[in-house]
């Protein structure tokens, strides 16, 4: 085992890491609609952690330099790259037409299980509205949507979290498919 005597190990570990285990692709985020700037800074967070190019926000998304943001954000909305793209389903054209694959994150009909889901090199995450999901407009450019299930009583995660899950599971190259998922 590893013995980590500052953060400069800390920051070598998780670099050799990433280095060795994590698929090499370009990933990206749709934040659709997002009322919170909290979440929005939680986001920009999970972004910078996983190594994320972008994030874009569309509709009435807060943006920087909102300061709720800042707040949860750490600083990190200075680190990961960001664009605002006007409207929702405007934003998610604009995507597909940049050669994104877009993925919902929603529970809908037809919806596969995150873990089943062969993610491509080039994926962008939409995540839709705290409250309302992803809208139907948007729905209809993605792809594929998947969803994380919940074996509690709460029928979701909070945006940026399922936002988090699904980020290091795309990127974690060494994570193998589950062969039985209930």
């Amino acid at each position: 085992m590893k013995t980590i005597h500052s953060k400069m190990g800390v920051r070598k570990l998780h670099k050799e890491y990433a280095e060795s285990h994590r698929r090499k692709m370009h990933l990206a985020f749709l934040l659709q609609d997002w009322d919170d700037p909290y979440n929005v800074g939680g986001m920009f967070r999970v972004a910078d952690a996983c190594g994320a190019q972008e994030l874009i926000l569309s509709g009435r998304t807060p943006a920087p330099p909102d300061p709720q943001i800042h707040v949860t954000s750490l600083g990190h909305h200075r680190r990961v790259s960001w664009r605002h793209l006007g409207r929702n389903e405007e934003a998610a054209i604009k995507l597909r037409e940049e050669g994104y694959t877009l993925v919902a994150v929603e529970i809908a009909e037809g919806a596969t299980h995150y873990m089943e889901y062969e993610y491509p090199e080039k994926t962008c995450l939409v995540l839709g509205n705290e409250v309302k999901g992803v809208y139907g407009s948007v729905m209809k450019q993605c792809e594929a949507a998947v969803f994380v299930p919940m074996a509690g009583k709460g029928r979701s995660l909070n945006v940026h979290v399922a936002g988090a899950v699904l980020a290091f599971h795309v990127l974690d190259g060494s994570n193998p498919v589950p062969s039985e998922i209930e």
